[in-house]
């Protein structure tokens, strides 16, 4: 276990089973083990949840999660990785790999397959963690949030940037359609800003984890979530637009009807989307349904 968050210890195994990382796979290991250790703890995974793990990587993370947690079903679509996984967590009769790619697993089937844990009772609670590729986070994330696959938090690594984009307020300047959903569907913790010096190989840029609690009531009432992201979608679709200008043709709205929808709404139609709080869009929304 300890060579597993070195450098040269990443080398050794890597050598051992003439691996080498993959950049169309982002593959970007964790070295720093005080975030690996906070990553464990900000999931709150306890000895009766299941833990998801998204990208085990060489099973630094999956080796913590696996004390922590009942049980740990790490996904991972490099196959050139089983082995070095199927050595690194011999010791952990709670831990399944599954070789897939998540963005094509049916999630809920997979929760239900491997809620049972070792002792034969089912997992009480189920939580997401993983150090997410950059290149894909956006599509995996609104993936378990879209498809509401029945867990309690998702506990992730990203793009400083992203987890930036994600917890942003409204008006400022990385708020975004990524804010808006995120934060529909979640409460959101931002745990800590990881140095890109924290990775080997090193990437160029910083990364952050974040802590995400799947809400169980939305925060807005919605008549139409369907329009809700419409609206949001039209909106942030070209940032520099005017709401009047952006929302114009939803709904197969003309420009009057549009100036007409937004003052009903009580919004300026000369604001622009990133100045609208979730409650607005959601005005927006039940106007139109």
């Amino acid at each position: 276990m300890g060579r597993l968050h070195t450098a040269g210890g990443i080398r050794e195994i890597g050598k051992k089973y003439d691996f080498h990382t993959a950049k169309r796979l982002g593959q970007n290991f964790l070295t720093d083990m005080s975030v690996v250790d906070q990553i464990v703890e900000s999931s709150e995974a306890g000895p009766r949840d299941l833990v998801i793990e998204i990208g085990p990587g060489m099973g630094v993370l999956t080796v913590q999660a696996a004390g922590a947690a009942g049980k740990v079903a790490a996904i991972e679509v490099d196959a050139k990785l089983l082995p070095i996984l199927r050595e690194t967590l011999a010791p952990y009769p709670n831990v399944v790999v599954i070789h897939e790619d998540v963005l094509k697993t049916d999630l809920p089937a997979l929760i239900e397959r491997e809620r049972t844990l070792p002792d034969g009772m089912p997992a009480e609670q189920v939580r997401i963690l993983g150090n997410l590729p950059y290149y894909i986070t956006t599509p995996i994330l609104m993936k378990l949030l879209e498809d509401r696959v029945g867990v309690q938090s998702i506990t992730i690594m990203v793009q400083k940037e992203v987890a930036m984009r994600i917890a942003a307020p409204p008006g400022s300047r990385t708020y975004g359609a990524l804010s808006v959903a995120v934060q529909y569907f979640c409460e959101i913790d931002y745990v800590v800003t990881v140095p890109k010096e924290s990775f080997f190989p090193k990437p160029k840029v910083d990364s952050a984890v974040i802590h995400l609690r799947l809400r169980a009531k939305p925060p807005v009432e919605l008549l139409s979530e369907k329009l809700f992201f419409e609206c949001v979608k039209k909106g942030f679709g070209q940032r520099r637009k005017t709401l009047h200008n952006a929302l114009t043709g939803i709904c197969d709205l003309d420009k009057e009807a549009t100036g007409k929808l937004l003052q009903d709404c009580g919004i300026d139609p000369i604001r622009r989307a990133e100045t609208l709080s979730l409650e607005e869009f959601a005005a927006l929304a039940n106007r139109l349904a």
